[in-house]
């Protein structure tokens, strides 16, 4: 549990520092924001790989959730676009990482008596 914790900070962090970004090119201070929003999300992303989560199933996850949730508060704060085709693509692109998600977990499993 605490890894999926840590991996949640790591995403919300990183898309935090994504959307200050944004917001830095009308206020500049909030590149201080995207520096330490980045330093912390992949601090927080090599943790989650040290608790023993697998490098693809941790990457996935963070560039999918991440992608998704800058896309849909950009939509939100900056009225940027989020069509229903670029909804689809999200979706698309989660549902392949669940699948990592799951590989990851059948290629661990110890296989039968040999």
């Amino acid at each position: 549990m605490r890894t999926w914790a840590l991996l949640l900070g790591a995403i919300s962090v990183e898309v935090t520092a994504s959307l200050s970004l944004k917001g830095a090119l009308e206020r500049p201070w909030l590149y201080t924001v995207v520096v330490a929003g980045y330093l912390a999300s992949f601090l927080l992303l090599a943790l989650v790989l040290r608790a023993g989560m697998p490098l693809g199933v941790a990457y996935g996850i963070w560039g999918a959730l991440g992608v998704a949730g800058t896309a849909v508060l950009s939509s939100a704060l900056f009225d940027e676009p989020l069509t229903r085709l670029m909804i689809a693509g999200m979706v698309l692109v989660m549902a392949g990482v669940l699948l990592v998600e799951i590989g990851s977990q059948r290629a661990s499993r110890p296989t039968g008596a040999g």
